[in-house]
């Protein structure tokens, strides 16, 4: 599975810097948005970046562990939750229409007697607690699904893509998987996904411990191990999918936005598969689940918002969609000192 990414313009990126330096502001003044700024400025190998519509591709899939009792829904809420997706009725639909940005749904790996289409790779994963989430096939064609799903958005007029994840359970093969890229204990990146009480919690991180182990007895130590073994032994079908949405967004140049522990841990498979992706993402936020956090870490990114999220969807990722093009806007706009006739501050 190979994809022909390009690395982010470090020229370009000293560039956007002495630019922005020159804008008439003190240096440093607008912080974080300076940065991001430079950062779209040297993906889109301009001075002048600019971004218009966006589009979230929401990736649904169920997951076999859940007969686990490791969330506080039932496992048919993720077919439910898709129909209202469809249906404009989720807080991402809400949320994408006041950004500026389309929702696409793909159904992935729903456990549902509704047609999925050529999308739905299988019905649900293995229970990973006992067996593996899916084969290393299965695996490779739910990427290859979320990296079609990402190039249609942009053949649509996405300039600005982002991932939403929905599956019940999906914060338990996230807190595997993302354990086990990073080397982590289970105990470091579980967290209450849904909305666990305290017993839920510990039956959740037991789940967690046991999935790290039996995966471990296959292949042996897990950090070692090549990442889509991982993902076939630990993931989501919609994790997949999402690392492809992000391969296939960095293939084609566009500026990538990161939603939350699921989300995030497709970006970061999407890392270890090809790390030239890591030059194209931003965190559109952090969640309050504890793993987010060292994902974020691992992959050296600050996160735009921090509003104590923990929906999924892809709704932290466009609440940055404006932030963004905020960010663009000066470097595209803001005159500069000599253009505006403006004195500089003297040097003290």
């Amino acid at each position: 599975m190979n994809f022909n990414i390009q690395p982010v313009s470090q020229e370009w990126l000293q560039r956007a810097l002495e630019y922005q330096n020159t804008l008439t502001k003190p240096p440093g003044s607008l912080g974080f948005l300076e940065t991001l700024g430079c950062q779209l400025a040297a993906i889109q190998k301009t001075l002048h970046p600019r971004l218009g519509r966006g589009a979230v591709v929401v990736c649904a899939a169920d997951h076999g562990v859940s007969a686990e009792g490791v969330s506080a829904y039932p496992a048919e809420v993720t077919a439910q939750m898709v129909l209202n997706f469809q249906a404009g009725g989720a807080a991402i639909n809400q949320l994408a229409r006041t950004a500026e940005a389309e929702v696409w749904v793909v159904d992935v790996g729903v456990n549902s007697p509704r047609p999925g289409g050529q999308s739905r790779v299988r019905s649900g994963t293995g229970n990973i607690r006992l067996e593996p989430a899916m084969t290393l096939a299965e695996a490779e064609q739910a990427i290859r699904v979320g990296a079609e799903a990402a190039k249609a958005a942009i053949a649509q007029g996405a300039t600005l893509l982002a991932a939403g994840d929905m599956g019940i359970g999906n914060t338990t093969a996230a807190a595997a998987l993302t354990a086990a890229l990073l080397g982590l204990e289970a105990e470091a990146v579980t967290g209450r996904g849904t909305g666990v009480d305290e017993a839920g919690y510990q039956r959740k991180l037991e789940v967690v411990r046991a999935a790290l182990n039996r995966a471990r007895s296959r292949l042996g130590e897990l950090k070692e191990a090549h990442p889509l073994a991982l993902l076939a032994e630990l993931g989501g079908l919609e994790i997949a999918a999402i690392a492809g949405v992000f391969l296939a967004g960095a293939e084609a140049g566009l500026p990538l936005v990161t939603d939350g522990f699921p989300v995030t841990a497709g970006a970061l498979l999407a890392c270890r598969m090809e790390p030239r992706v890591r030059g194209y993402l931003f965190a559109g936020h952090r969640s309050v689940e504890p793993g987010h956090t060292r994902q974020l870490e691992a992959l050296g990114l600050r996160p735009i918002l921090e509003l104590d999220l923990r929906l999924g969807e892809g709704t932290g990722a466009v609440l940055s969609f404006p932030v963004l093009r905020a960010a663009a806007a000066v470097m595209a706009g803001m005159a500069t000192f000599s253009q505006a006739g403006v004195s500089q501050a003297e040097k003290l």
